[in-house]
C-alpha cells in the first residue's frame, strides 16, 4: 500500500468532480491557498491527496470548489475506509488494493467497479478527516483556533468560512436512473441496486422499505374492505380482525427484517468493519499514537472522559429529573386547586379556571422540551469528544 501511494505522487490526471465546496463570500485568498494546498498535498505531510478545482462562471470565480480522485486515489481510498466489494468466488471481503484482482468486475481501466456514491463518501471521509498539524489557527482568520489533531473542516465550517459540502449530480447518470424508476409507466419494483449505486445504501434502504411496506399492506388492506363497507354487530368479526392484524403486522417486521439483511449482505454493508475506523471530525484531541492501529490520530484521555460524564452530564441529567418531577407536582397541586375554585363557586369563571392548569403545564412542558433538547445535544456533543466513533 505504501508503494501505491508512493505512485500516486506522480499521477497527474483529469478528474470527475464529484463534490462541491462553498466558501463564504469575501473570503481570504491566503485561506483559499491554504486549504487547496492542504487538499491537494500528499498524505505523508497530512493532506488529502485530492484534485481540486475552482469553478469558473460568467461572473468569475465565484468561491465555489470542485474536488475529485484519480481512479487510483479512490481505489486506495477504498481500503481505508474498508469498502466491502464482492469476490470472483462470490464472497464478500473488504476490498484492499494489493488482491484487487479477486474482486469481480475489476480492472484497471473499469472507472466504474466503485459507485458514484461510494466516490463521494471516501472524498467526504477524507476531507473530514483532514487534520490540522502545527498550525495555531487557519491563516487569515486568527480567531479561527486550531491545535494538532483539530478537524479542519469542522474548525472552516464553525468559524462561518465554510458554508457547505455536498454531493455533486451526474446529469447523464440521474436521467437514466430517472428513466428506469419513475420515468415510465410501469408496474414492478424499483430499481434498488440503480438506487443504491447512485443514492448510497441509506436512500436505497428507504425506498426498499416503502416499496417492501407497500405490498405488506395489500393483505391488510383486502381483509378490510368488509369491515370497512358493512357495520356488522357480532364484535367478535372485529376481535378476529384486530388479531389478524397483531399477527401480520408482526410477521411483516420480522420478514423486513431478513431482506434489509440480505440487501446489506449483498450492498457489502452487513460486514463494513468499523472498529479501525478514523476518529469522527468532532473528536476532540491532540495528534497521537493510537496504541490499536498505531496509526497518528487524535487522542484523548479516558480518564477525563470518564470524569465529564460522571461529574457533569449525569448530576445534570439527575437534576433535569428532579426538576420534572417537581413541576408535575405543581401540576397536581394547581388541578386540586382547580377543582376545589370549581366546587365551591359552581360558575362559568370557574369551569374555565378547570382548563387553566392543563394548559400551563402544556405550556411549560414544550419549554422544558426544548432546553432539555438543546442541553442534551450539547452534553452529548461535549461529553463525545474524547469518543473516537460517531
Amino acid at each position: 500500500l505504501l508503494e501505491s501511494w508512493s505512485f500516486l505522487d506522480s499521477v497527474e490526471s483529469n478528474f470527475r468532480p464529484l463534490v462541491v465546496i462553498e466558501l463564504a463570500k469575501g473570503t481570504k485568498e491566503e485561506t483559499i491557498e491554504w486549504l487547496t494546498k492542504r487538499i491537494v498535498d500528499k498524505k505523508a505531510n497530512g493532506g488529502a491527496q485530492l484534485l481540486i478545482k475552482p469553478l469558473v462562471t460568467e461572473n468569475g470565480v465565484e468561491n465555489i470548489y470542485l474536488v475529485g480522485a484519480s481512479h487510483l486515489r479512490l481505489l486506495l481510498g477504498a481500503e481505508t475506509v474498508g469498502l466491502v466489494k464482492e469476490c470472483n468466488d462470490n464472497s464478500m471481503r473488504t476490498f484492499t488494493y494489493s488482491s484487487r484482482k479477486t474482486f469481480k468486475h475489476f480492472a484497471d481501466d473499469n472507472h466504474n467497479f466503485l459507485t458514484m456514491a461510494e466516490c463521494q463518501y471516501i472524498i467526504k471521509h477524507e476531507l473530514e478527516n483532514l487534520r490540522a498539524k502545527n498550525e495555531k489557527m487557519i491563516p487569515g482568520y486568527p480567531q479561527a483556533k486550531l491545535y494538532p489533531g483539530k478537524s479542519i473542516v469542522r474548525r472552516l465550517l464553525t468559524s462561518g468560512i465554510l458554508v457547505q459540502i455536498f454531493p455533486l449530480h451526474d446529469r447523464e447518470e440521474l436521467k437514466k436512473l430517472s428513466h428506469s424508476w419513475y420515468g415510465r409507466v410501469k408496474v414492478g419494483y424499483q430499481p434498488l441496486d440503480d438506487i443504491r449505486c447512485y443514492f448510497g445504501e441509506t436512500i436505497a434502504l428507504y425506498f426498499g422499505f416503502l416499496e417492501y411496506f407497500t405490498f405488506a399492506l395489500i393483505p391488510m388492506a383486502v381483509i378490510g374492505i368488509p369491515y370497512y363497507v358493512f357495520a356488522w354487530e357480532d364484535y367478535d368479526k372485529y376481535v378476529m380482525f384486530a388479531t389478524f392484524n397483531l399477527l401480520w403486522s408482526t410477521v411483516i417486521l420480522e420478514v423486513w427484517k431478513r431482506i434489509c439483511a440480505i440487501l446489506t449482505y449483498r450492498w457489502g454493508t452487513l460486514l463494513m468493519k468499523r472498529q479501525f475506523e478514523e476518529p469522527r471530525p468532532g473528536f476532540h484531541g491532540v495528534l497521537g499514537i493510537n496504541p490499536v492501529t498505531g496509526r497518528e490520530e487524535p487522542v484523548y484521555s479516558s480518564i477525563k472522559r470518564q470524569l465529564r460524564i460522571y461529574l457533569v452530564s449525569l448530576p445534570f441529567v439527575c437534576l433535569c429529573l428532579y426538576f420534572s418531577l417537581y413541576v408535575m407536582m405543581i401540576y397536581f397541586d394547581l388541578e386540586q386547586w382547580a377543582l376545589d375554585y370549581h366546587e365551591e363557586n359552581e360558575s362559568n369563571f370557574s369551569s374555565l379556571m378547570l382548563y387553566v392548569p392543563s394548559i400551563i403545564y402544556a405550556v411549560v412542558i414544550e419549554v422544558m422540551n426544548r432546553i432539555y433538547r438543546y442541553a442534551a445535544e450539547f452534553l452529548t456533543s461535549w461529553g463525545k469528544k474524547g469518543v473516537p466513533s460517531s
